[in-house]
């Protein structure tokens, strides 16, 4: 992974890094408030040599004193010197339990002995550091005498008598804090690289393209006011979410550069993704844009078109295949454009059959001869065949990949289904995009100065992706559609 992925990981996850770091903070300050204040007081000796004799002499006792300076500080966790102690303040603990409560250190170089002592009291915590420094003293004194009798040589004496601290030297409550909060930080990126490396979501562009390098013909931005209102002419002209169907319409012309194919399969891997409202808002746009538009509903197990548009399904596209009319009958104008919708008819008991039969492809070949694009929302690649049957039929496929809930496993069995029926993929749109995020997908949306752009006043001499322009000649609105070959 590169830094630019631990970033994205980490935009994604923030609300989790967050958590887990403020955790750090409120066990760092559960730590400081149960824990019970300690206190330290602290005495210092200073070792010397008992000799007034020239300067090389001291300077030899000296030498002397730094290199027994070390043996006294290891001398002070004995028994030797800590019973005496103990005997002093007249306490119940052993030795060995006083021990952990006294600490003897010297600084390199130099002739001076620190005693520190801890204890819950203040007033305690001085005296034991005293008493042991008084003790160290003696057994020192002891312990240099010579054999022979007369005094020792070396003499240990009190500094800096130990005196009450007036504050705790522990908990140490910004320490405690601020190691909550690196402890919460590191728990909180371990967790989400962990969640990163399990999840196998399709969240943005860069989790497609560890699956596939198809073009990505677009993205629509998520309006969760969709559900409600889910056709492009009930958002605001200026929307993202307008604004992205629009840039799926001009990101078309790059994706047919050589053929001139008219028609647009779009389908998904699994139901729920959206593929009918993006076939219905590309056939929209495109009519928008002065093109003569055909939208078929071909999904013949879950018909949405009609729903979304107000129109009856009771007769239409199987209606059309059985023979029962022709598709001069059934075709229902929409809007205000050049937009034909043909609905799927009843639900029949064979759709694969359907779709997959030689009227099928016949009744494309003759909508394609009468309109400039032809758009046919078909069922999602996974659950049936009716997708991938149907897509020998068109000129090119569009599949429609929700983020957040399409998983990398399902689009690499969908790109795998139409690679086996050879067909021709114009790309993949993500659909429901944040607007905001690591994984948004932006627009851009210019106008002259002075301008203000009409939503139903496009120019209808646009280009279209490589679907051939509008023809003059034709007259997608007169019926009955003698070019369509039934």
């Amino acid at each position: 992974m590169e830094l630019r992925d631990y970033l994205r990981m980490a935009r994604r996850n923030w609300m989790l890094i967050v958590a887990a770091a403020l955790a750090g903070l409120l066990a760092g300050g559960a730590t400081s408030v149960l824990t019970a204040p300690t206190y330290t007081s602290e005495a210092q000796l200073f070792v010397s040599i008992q000799n007034s004799g020239s300067v090389q002499e001291l300077q030899q006792g000296n030498t002397f004193s730094q290199a027994r300076v070390q043996s006294y500080v290891k001398t002070v966790s004995t028994p030797a010197v800590l019973q005496p102690a103990i005997d002093a303040l007249g306490i119940g603990e052993s030795p060995a339990e006083l021990a952990k409560h006294v600490k003897a250190s010297a600084d390199l170089n130099t002739v001076l002995i620190s005693i520190t002592a801890s204890d819950k009291s203040p007033v305690q915590a001085a005296a034991i550091a005293q008493a042991v420094a008084n003790s160290l003293i003696s057994t020192v004194d002891s312990l240099e005498k010579p054999k022979t009798g007369g005094s020792s040589p070396v003499g240990l004496s009190i500094i800096t008598p130990a005196v009450a601290p007036g504050a705790p030297s522990a908990p140490n409550t910004r320490n405690n804090l601020l190691i909550g909060l690196l402890l919460g930080l590191g728990l909180g990126v371990g967790l989400s690289i962990v969640r990163a490396m399990l999840d196998n979501r399709i969240r943005g562009e860069a989790d497609l393209r560890e699956v596939t390098e198809a073009p990505l013909l677009g993205g629509i931005a998520y309006d969760q006011e969709a559900t409600k209102r889910p056709l492009l002419t009930q958002a605001a002209f200026q929307s993202p979410r307008a604004e992205s169907f629009r840039q799926l319409r001009t990101n078309l012309q790059f994706a047919n550069i050589s053929r001139q194919a008219r028609t647009i399969l779009v389908t998904s891997s699994l139901p729920g993704e959206g593929k009918s409202t993006t076939a219905t808002n590309l056939a929209i746009s495109l009519a928008e844009a002065g093109q003569s538009v055909c939208l078929i509903d071909a999904d013949l197990r879950r018909p949405m078109v009609n729903e979304y548009l107000g129109l009856d399904r009771e007769a239409g596209l199987t209606t059309a295949l059985v023979g029962s009319a022709t598709v001069d009958d059934l075709l229902q104008p929409w809007g205000e454009d050049n937009l034909f919708v043909l609905t799927s008819g009843r639900v029949p008991p064979n759709p694969s059959e359907l779709l997959g039969s030689s009227e099928m492809g016949t009744l494309i070949q003759g909508l394609e001869e009468v309109f400039d694009v032809v758009v046919v929302d078909a069922p999602p690649l996974l659950p049936v065949t009716d997708a991938a049957v149907l897509a020998q039929h068109v000129g090119g496929v569009v599949l429609v990949v929700s983020v957040q809930t399409s998983r990398q496993a399902e689009l690499e069995k969908s790109l795998g289904a139409l690679e086996m029926v050879k067909a021709n993929l114009f790309g993949i749109v993500l659909n429901r995009l944040p607007i905001k995020g690591p994984d948004a997908y932006s627009y851009g949306y210019y106008t002259k100065d002075g301008e203000s752009p009409n939503p139903r006043k496009q120019n209808n001499s646009e280009s279209i992706g490589n679907f051939s322009a509008p023809d003059e000649s034709r007259s997608p609105r007169t019926f009955p559609l003698s070019g369509v070959k039934e």
